[in-house]
């Protein structure tokens, strides 16, 4: 299949494709050139891309996706090593996501502070922190 049909059947830009290929996240089982230096896609680049496009969503990197693509094709870790990975991949997450909860609460008082403002500026200075001048 040509890139364009692939770019279609996962939502990739053939941009991001070529990328992909590059970088070496697609070899010669998902691409082949054709004489006229046209890629043909395999039906296993479908799969392969969904996998790093899953990947991808769970926040791993690109060192990260080549080797998670390594290891799926090769088996080269131990189930402990991938239990390893994963826990340091929830780990990331949780202090991610304590990040954007604080962020999270910053935007909210700041929102409920700007309506303050203008439907009751009292209530808007009490929420200012107190100043004391030395």
């Amino acid at each position: 299949m040509k890139i364009q049909e692939l770019a279609k059947k996962t939502g990739l830009t053939a941009y991001t494709i070529r990328f992909y290929e590059k970088e070496g996240l697609l070899d010669s089982r998902h691409v082949r050139r054709e004489e006229n230096n046209y890629r043909n896609y395999s039906n296993e680049a479908i799969e392969r891309l969904k996998l790093v496009k899953k990947f991808q969503g769970l926040g791993c990197s690109l060192a990260e996706l080549k080797e998670i693509l390594k290891d799926r094709d090769t088996n080269m870790r131990t189930n402990l090593e991938v239990i390893e990975w994963i826990r340091q991949k929830i780990s990331e997450i949780e202090r991610k996501k304590d990040e954007l909860d604080q962020i999270l609460g910053t935007l909210n008082w700041m929102l409920e502070y700007r309506i303050a403002l203008i439907n009751d500026p009292q209530k808007a200075r009490s929420m200012l922190p107190v100043r004391h001048s030395d």
